[in-house]
Protein backbone atom coordinates (compact mmCIF):
# COMPACT_ATOMS: atom_id res chain seq x y z
CA UNK A 1 0.00 0.00 0.00
CA UNK A 2 1.34 3.34 -0.93
CA UNK A 3 1.94 5.91 1.98
CA UNK A 4 1.05 8.96 1.00
CA UNK A 5 2.54 12.39 2.61
CA UNK A 6 0.78 15.56 4.01
CA UNK A 7 3.22 17.18 1.71
CA UNK A 8 2.89 17.13 -1.98
CA UNK A 9 4.47 14.35 -3.51
CA UNK A 10 5.94 13.58 -6.92
CA UNK A 11 5.41 10.10 -9.35
CA UNK A 12 7.68 8.71 -11.93
CA UNK A 13 6.35 5.92 -14.01
CA UNK A 14 8.64 4.74 -16.45
CA UNK A 15 9.04 2.03 -18.90
CA UNK A 16 8.01 1.04 -22.29
CA UNK A 17 5.18 2.14 -24.81
CA UNK A 18 2.34 0.51 -22.75
CA UNK A 19 3.86 3.65 -20.34
CA UNK A 20 3.98 5.95 -22.18
CA UNK A 21 1.01 5.30 -23.26
CA UNK A 22 1.25 5.97 -27.11
CA UNK A 23 -0.98 5.04 -30.08
CA UNK A 24 -2.88 2.14 -29.02
CA UNK A 25 -5.52 3.55 -26.75
CA UNK A 26 -6.50 5.99 -30.10
CA UNK A 27 -7.39 8.74 -28.02
CA UNK A 28 -8.76 7.35 -24.71
CA UNK A 29 -6.73 7.45 -21.33
CA UNK A 30 -3.68 5.47 -20.50
CA UNK A 31 -3.65 3.37 -17.44
CA UNK A 32 -0.43 6.51 -16.26
CA UNK A 33 -3.02 9.05 -17.21
CA UNK A 34 -6.11 7.80 -15.14
CA UNK A 35 -3.48 7.32 -12.27
CA UNK A 36 -2.80 10.96 -12.48
CA UNK A 37 -6.85 11.48 -12.66
CA UNK A 38 -7.13 9.37 -9.67
CA UNK A 39 -4.20 10.73 -7.63
CA UNK A 40 -4.38 14.17 -8.27
CA UNK A 41 -8.13 15.26 -8.83
CA UNK A 42 -9.94 11.95 -7.30
CA UNK A 43 -8.02 11.93 -4.28
CA UNK A 44 -7.90 15.75 -4.11
CA UNK A 45 -3.74 15.89 -4.03
CA UNK A 46 -3.97 18.91 -6.34
CA UNK A 47 -0.48 20.02 -6.54
CA UNK A 48 0.92 16.31 -6.46
CA UNK A 49 2.81 15.56 -9.63
CA UNK A 50 2.82 12.96 -11.51
CA UNK A 51 5.55 12.08 -14.51
CA UNK A 52 5.43 9.98 -17.39
CA UNK A 53 9.14 8.84 -18.48
CA UNK A 54 7.97 5.42 -20.58
CA UNK A 55 9.72 5.07 -24.33
CA UNK A 56 8.26 3.15 -26.75
CA UNK A 57 10.41 -0.13 -27.74
CA UNK A 58 12.61 0.18 -24.52
CA UNK A 59 13.64 -2.49 -22.03
CA UNK A 60 15.09 -2.66 -18.84
CA UNK A 61 18.62 -1.84 -20.17
CA UNK A 62 17.51 1.26 -21.75
CA UNK A 63 15.98 2.87 -18.71
CA UNK A 64 18.88 1.83 -16.56
CA UNK A 65 21.01 3.83 -19.10
CA UNK A 66 19.48 7.11 -18.95
CA UNK A 67 17.91 6.61 -15.06
CA UNK A 68 18.98 9.66 -14.34
CA UNK A 69 17.20 11.34 -17.07
CA UNK A 70 14.21 9.39 -16.69
CA UNK A 71 14.14 8.85 -13.14
CA UNK A 72 16.79 10.09 -10.57
CA UNK A 73 16.35 14.37 -11.61
CA UNK A 74 12.65 14.10 -10.18
CA UNK A 75 13.10 12.78 -6.81
CA UNK A 76 10.32 10.64 -6.74
CA UNK A 77 7.92 9.87 -4.10
CA UNK A 78 6.73 6.97 -5.81
CA UNK A 79 8.64 5.00 -8.61
CA UNK A 80 6.47 2.82 -10.87
CA UNK A 81 8.35 0.50 -12.96
CA UNK A 82 6.53 -1.11 -15.74
CA UNK A 83 9.02 -3.74 -18.45
CA UNK A 84 9.28 -6.77 -19.85
CA UNK A 85 7.13 -6.92 -22.79
CA UNK A 86 9.98 -6.20 -25.32
CA UNK A 87 12.87 -7.65 -22.91
CA UNK A 88 11.23 -11.33 -23.38
CA UNK A 89 12.01 -11.15 -27.00
CA UNK A 90 15.48 -11.63 -25.89
CA UNK A 91 13.98 -14.90 -24.59
CA UNK A 92 15.47 -16.95 -21.82
CA UNK A 93 18.83 -15.80 -22.10
CA UNK A 94 17.89 -12.01 -21.80
CA UNK A 95 16.91 -12.76 -17.53
CA UNK A 96 20.01 -12.38 -16.08
CA UNK A 97 20.55 -8.85 -18.04
CA UNK A 98 17.22 -8.16 -17.41
CA UNK A 99 17.48 -9.12 -13.20
CA UNK A 100 20.33 -7.04 -13.31
CA UNK A 101 19.12 -3.95 -14.52
CA UNK A 102 16.01 -4.03 -12.88
CA UNK A 103 17.33 -4.25 -9.95
CA UNK A 104 19.98 -1.58 -10.43
CA UNK A 105 17.40 0.63 -11.18
CA UNK A 106 15.02 -0.37 -7.79
CA UNK A 107 18.30 0.42 -6.18
CA UNK A 108 19.15 3.82 -7.87
CA UNK A 109 16.13 5.74 -6.07
CA UNK A 110 16.79 7.08 -2.37
CA UNK A 111 15.37 4.72 0.04
CA UNK A 112 12.62 6.81 0.70
CA UNK A 113 10.99 6.51 -2.59
CA UNK A 114 8.55 3.87 -2.58
CA UNK A 115 8.94 1.80 -5.64
CA UNK A 116 6.33 -0.29 -7.40
CA UNK A 117 7.21 -2.83 -9.87
CA UNK A 118 3.95 -4.53 -12.77
CA UNK A 119 4.17 -7.72 -14.29
CA UNK A 120 3.40 -7.45 -17.86
CA UNK A 121 0.20 -7.85 -18.97
CA UNK A 122 -0.89 -11.01 -21.22
CA UNK A 123 -0.72 -10.83 -24.85
CA UNK A 124 -2.47 -12.03 -27.41
CA UNK A 125 -2.43 -15.87 -29.00
CA UNK A 126 -1.12 -14.25 -32.16
CA UNK A 127 1.61 -12.60 -30.10
CA UNK A 128 2.64 -15.60 -27.43
CA UNK A 129 4.86 -17.66 -30.23
CA UNK A 130 7.28 -14.20 -30.74
CA UNK A 131 7.02 -13.56 -26.91
CA UNK A 132 7.20 -16.83 -25.40
CA UNK A 133 9.34 -15.99 -22.40
CA UNK A 134 7.31 -13.49 -21.50
CA UNK A 135 5.79 -15.87 -18.31
CA UNK A 136 9.60 -15.98 -17.23
CA UNK A 137 9.79 -12.43 -17.31
CA UNK A 138 6.82 -11.71 -15.24
CA UNK A 139 8.06 -13.99 -12.62
CA UNK A 140 11.53 -11.92 -12.62
CA UNK A 141 9.31 -8.92 -11.87
CA UNK A 142 7.96 -11.23 -8.89
CA UNK A 143 11.01 -12.54 -7.61
CA UNK A 144 12.62 -8.80 -7.89
CA UNK A 145 9.93 -7.30 -5.57
CA UNK A 146 10.17 -9.65 -2.97
CA UNK A 147 13.75 -9.48 -2.80
CA UNK A 148 13.50 -5.90 -3.03
CA UNK A 149 10.67 -5.18 -0.91
CA UNK A 150 9.04 -3.28 -3.47
CA UNK A 151 5.19 -3.25 -4.03
CA UNK A 152 4.21 -5.64 -6.62
CA UNK A 153 1.25 -5.22 -9.54
CA UNK A 154 0.47 -8.72 -11.16
CA UNK A 155 -1.21 -7.74 -14.36
CA UNK A 156 -0.13 -11.03 -15.23
CA UNK A 157 -2.27 -12.79 -12.58
CA UNK A 158 -5.33 -10.17 -12.77
CA UNK A 159 -5.71 -11.50 -17.00
CA UNK A 160 -5.51 -14.69 -16.25
CA UNK A 161 -7.83 -14.37 -14.05
CA UNK A 162 -10.18 -12.66 -16.01
CA UNK A 163 -9.69 -14.23 -19.29
CA UNK A 164 -8.41 -17.38 -18.10
CA UNK A 165 -7.70 -19.43 -21.33
CA UNK A 166 -9.56 -17.70 -23.71
CA UNK A 167 -7.66 -14.89 -25.98
CA UNK A 168 -7.53 -11.36 -24.06
CA UNK A 169 -7.81 -10.13 -27.49
CA UNK A 170 -11.07 -7.66 -26.01
CA UNK A 171 -8.36 -5.50 -23.78
CA UNK A 172 -5.93 -5.29 -26.48
CA UNK A 173 -5.35 -3.36 -29.68
CA UNK A 174 -2.90 -5.93 -31.43
CA UNK A 175 -1.42 -9.01 -30.09
CA UNK A 176 1.07 -6.98 -27.02
CA UNK A 177 -0.41 -3.65 -26.31
CA UNK A 178 -3.58 -2.92 -24.34
CA UNK A 179 -6.31 -0.69 -25.74
CA UNK A 180 -8.23 1.53 -23.68
CA UNK A 181 -10.09 -0.46 -22.27
CA UNK A 182 -7.00 -3.31 -21.43
CA UNK A 183 -5.53 0.63 -20.37
CA UNK A 184 -8.44 1.26 -17.78
CA UNK A 185 -8.78 -2.40 -16.22
CA UNK A 186 -4.64 -1.89 -15.39
CA UNK A 187 -5.60 1.48 -14.00
CA UNK A 188 -8.38 -0.27 -11.81
CA UNK A 189 -5.69 -2.95 -10.64
CA UNK A 190 -3.13 -0.86 -10.34
CA UNK A 191 -4.58 1.73 -7.74
CA UNK A 192 -6.50 -1.15 -5.84
CA UNK A 193 -3.55 -2.94 -5.47
CA UNK A 194 -1.83 0.46 -4.36
CA UNK A 195 -4.95 1.19 -1.75
CA UNK A 196 -5.49 4.07 -3.68
CA UNK A 197 -9.58 2.76 -4.75
CA UNK A 198 -10.80 2.70 -7.80
CA UNK A 199 -11.76 4.97 -10.32
CA UNK A 200 -14.93 7.37 -9.59
CA UNK A 201 -17.79 6.78 -11.98
CA UNK A 202 -17.64 9.46 -14.52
Amino acid sequence: MIRLADVPMTWVATGDSITQGVLHTHGGRSWVEHLHERVRWQLDRLTDIVVNTGVSGWGAVDVLAAHERLIGRFEPDVLSVSLGTNDCLAGEDGLPAFHDAMRRIVAGVSPRTQVVLHTPALVGFSGRERRSALPAYCQAVREIAEDTGALLVDHETHWRKHHGTADPIAWLDDAAHPNAVGHLHMAEHTLRTLGLGGLDPL
